[in-house]
Order: structure tokens, then sequence, then C-alpha cells
């Protein structure tokens, strides 16, 4: 992931639990230095202990949280950011009430977008930088839109902001994204794979090489129709 004699640095959302908890393991693993963030500030440190990372709190759709996570890191540089906190519910396109549409859209959407905001530019800066946005293919148009509606349409959103986030980087800077598919963890339910397989596509554009991916969707390693 770079120059040999350089740590990079990796930020993961919704990382004290379940496939972003198993990324933030694989990349300390890789010795990369993580951050965990979360909006539990109890779960958050116990996995930071536990991983042997550093834990930040953090609440996506608290445009004030991103904010102060911003000024708290200082000069942390990120070099690699990891948009994988979700609001799932199982509402309707009619039955939804604004409540749960305004929670999923401030989580699974405008909340990575601040965030990309917020990094990106200093990826573009330094030249180097990888973003992997978690999504799903409930949200490709390819496979038919699957899911609740407020799940599969910011997906699809998260999807379109991948796509354009990606026209804007330049030099070693990439934007994916990627469908983890069913993984057996707190977030998703028992009967899924192992969260070390959903986790695998996120690690693998996080640490390609130069000339990897950019402005893909991928699952499995494979790219998938958006």
């Amino acid at each position: 992931m770079g120059r040999p004699d350089m740590t990079r640095t990796a930020l993961v959302t919704g990382a004290n639990r379940g496939i972003g908890r198993e990324v933030c393991r694989q990349l300390v693993a890789s010795g990369l230095d993580v951050v965990v963030t979360g909006r539990d500030a109890d779960r958050v440190s116990v996995a930071a202990e536990e991983l042997g990372a550093r834990g930040e709190v953090l609440d996506v759709a608290d445009p004030g949280s991103v904010d102060d996570l911003v000024d708290r890191l200082g000069g942390v540089t990120i070099d690699a950011l990891v948009n994988n906190a979700v609001s799932y519910d199982s509402s309707t396109v009619l039955g939804v009430d604004d409540a749960t549409l305004d929670a999923a859209f401030a989580t699974n959407l405008v909340g990575p977008w601040r965030l990309m905001r917020a990094f990106l530019p200093g990826m573009v800066e330094r030249g180097y930088g990888r973003v992997v946005n978690v999504s799903s293919g409930w949200g490709s148009f390819g496979e038919g839109l699957g899911g609740p509606a407020t799940y599969s349409v910011t997906k699809a959103g998260l999807n379109a902001l991948t796509v354009k986030a990606s026209r804007e980087v330049s030099g070693d800077v990439t934007v994916n994204a990627m469908c983890p598919a069913w993984v057996d963890s707190a977030g998703s339910g028992s009967g899924g794979r192992h969260v070390s397989e959903g986790a695998d596509t996120i690690v693998w554009l996080l640490t390609h090489p130069p000339g990897g991916p950019n402005g893909g969707f991928f699952r499995d390693r494979t790219p998938i129709e958006w």
C-alpha cells in the first residue's frame, strides 16, 4: 500500500463490530495504523484496544460529529477511508416515516459524502489515497434494486456518489464501491458467510498497487453491474 517505509493510516466507520471490525483487524495485521470509529464510545474503546488501533467516536449522520473528528485527528494523515456505517430498516416507499427516511439518507449517503469531502482533497494533494464505499447489490439497478426502500435507494445513491467522486480524483487515488453479500454478523443477522469473506474485497480495494481500479463496483473482487 505505497512505499514500504511509510505506514499508512486507514479510518473505518461503523467499525466496532461486524464487517467494519474485521476490516480493521485485517488492516492492523497488514501493518497499517487504523482508526476505529463508531457511535458507542464504550464499544469503540473496547474494539480499538483489542485490535491495537486508535478509537474515535463518530456519528456519520451528525455533521458536527464529523467536524469534531476532523479536529481531533489534527495532523493525522488519513490515507484510506472505508464508509461502512449503515442505517437499515424494513420500510416501503409509501410507508416510511420522516425520522426513518432522514436517518437512512444521513447515514448511508450524506455521511459518506461529508467524510469524502473531509479527507479526499488531502489524498489528492498527496497523490495517494483509497476510498471504499460499502454498498449492496440491493442498490444495483442491474440486480433489480431489491430489499427495503430506504436501504435500496440510499445505496443506489452511494453508488452514484462513488462514480462522481472517482471522476474528481487524480494521481494514485481511487474511489470504489463494493457489495459484501450476506454476512453473518450483528448487523445483518445469522446465516450468511463468515465476516472475513465479506471484508476481503474491502481490504483488497484498500491495498491494491498503483494502477488498480477506480470508479468500480465489486463483489468478491469481481466487477458487478451498477
